[in-house]
């Protein structure tokens, strides 16, 4: 079961899930990569920094996913999905990508299989 949440909830709702999540890119070859980020907003955009590889997937492929988990057990997740672009290398050696969302949602887990 998915709920949207509008675009101009989401700053409301990272107040509740927090500025840490997964971040979901793709390269060229279209494999998945996750990485954990630490979010903060500029405007209506989401910052990060990143590492070079997902740096370099964005530049490839600039559409991307945001995932906290819920919150507490059996509550929901929430899911943003965005367009990324690869900004100015961090005094750490990452690079800085701003994401701009596209949609959300709160997401809730889906049930266990069962057989028989």
């Amino acid at each position: 079961m998915s709920v949207p949440v509008a675009l101009d909830q989401l700053h409301a709702a990272l107040d509740e899930f927090g500025t840490v999540a997964y971040l979901l890119s793709a390269g060229g070859d279209g494999r998945p990569r996750c990485v954990s980020v630490a979010l903060s907003w500029s405007d209506d955009q989401l910052m990060a920094n990143v590492g070079r590889r997902t740096g370099a997937n964005i530049g490839i492929q600039p559409l991307v996913s945001l995932l906290w988990p819920p919150v507490e057990p059996g509550g929901y997740s929430l899911i943003i999905d965005g367009t990324a672009a690869v900004g100015e290398e961090s005094e750490d050696g990452g690079t800085v990508i701003t994401i701009t969302p596209s949609n959300g949602v709160r997401h809730r887990n889906a049930e266990p299989l069962t057989l028989g």
